[in-house]
């Protein structure tokens, strides 16, 4: 049990087919862990992997405090009751991007290494109110309101087209979200703001973004490219906001850039 004395409680499983080295997978907003389904296959080859579900998604309990260093102490829970003291890659997807900038940030110790797929360190000026938006339009429509917001900016025309049982298979997902934990969740991205902070990760940290991500565009990932001194930043062709699920191949090896040379 971790030195605080709160056992973990997020709902995980670990894929050990890898070489030794492991990664911990963190997912984005009200989605779960089934959202790395395509992505898995090829990084199981080179990494062993945590999959979890954060605070108040999938099958882990309710957010108890609405805030991304919150939910990366209880990432960090988990992984020093599974691992140890084994350092991990962290490699997060939007919200999971923002956990796991905080997890490096915040536990040091723990993150060799960083892939930060579609995210950001501060949403801008305008996040509190475009996050209390969002999250008063689902407790005013429900969660359901949301589908088609939520499927443009996922995905690419031409994946939704030609892939929509993705869409309609996450949207199922996204639908199980219970509304106090969307809320808060929203209310946490809103206030997050690391854009200092992570001027002192010193890990090398692959930043990847989709050229037509709308949720967190290119200009994101050029900021956190410029904060974090051992980055490096790759802009992907005919993807947006899901990258991993929409070029799968192409995020990973992305990630490899820093992900298997050095360790």
């Amino acid at each position: 049990m971790p030195a605080d004395g709160h056992a973990p409680t997020l709902s995980h499983e670990i894929d050990d087919r890898g070489h030794g080295r492991t990664a911990v997978l963190i997912h984005s907003l009200a989605l779960d862990r089934s959202v790395w389904d395509g992505l898995r296959g090829h990084l199981a080859a080179i990494r062993n992997l945590v999959l979890l579900d954060l605070p108040g998604h999938g099958g882990s309990p309710a957010i108890q405090e609405p805030t991304i260093d919150w939910m990366a102490d209880e990432v960090e829970r988990l992984l020093a009751v599974s691992l140890g003291t084994t350092p991990v890659m962290a490699i997060g997807m939007s919200l999971g991007g923002c956990v796991a900038q905080a997890l490096a940030i915040r536990h040091p110790h723990r993150v060799t290494r960083l892939g930060l797929i579609d995210t950001t360190c501060w949403y801008g000026p305008s996040a509190q109110a475009d996050w209390t938006e969002r999250a008063g339009r689902a407790e005013r429509d429900g969660i359901g309101s949301l589908a088609e917001f939520q499927l443009e900016r996922w995905f690419t025309p031409r994946f939704r087209a030609e892939r929509p049982d993705e869409g309609r298979r996450l949207l199922e997902v996204f639908g199980r979200t219970q509304l106090p934990d969307y809320v808060a969740t929203c209310r946490a991205m809103g206030a997050m703001d690391m854009r200092e902070s992570v001027r002192a990760i010193r890990v090398p940290t692959a930043i990847v973004v989709g050229d037509q991500d709308t949720a967190t565009p290119p200009g994101h990932a050029h900021d956190l490219h410029e904060r974090i001194a051992d980055s490096t930043l790759e802009v992907l062709s005919g993807c947006a906001h899901l990258s991993a699920v929409e070029r799968p191949d192409a995020v990973c090896a992305a990630l490899r850039l820093v992900g298997s040379a050095r360790g």
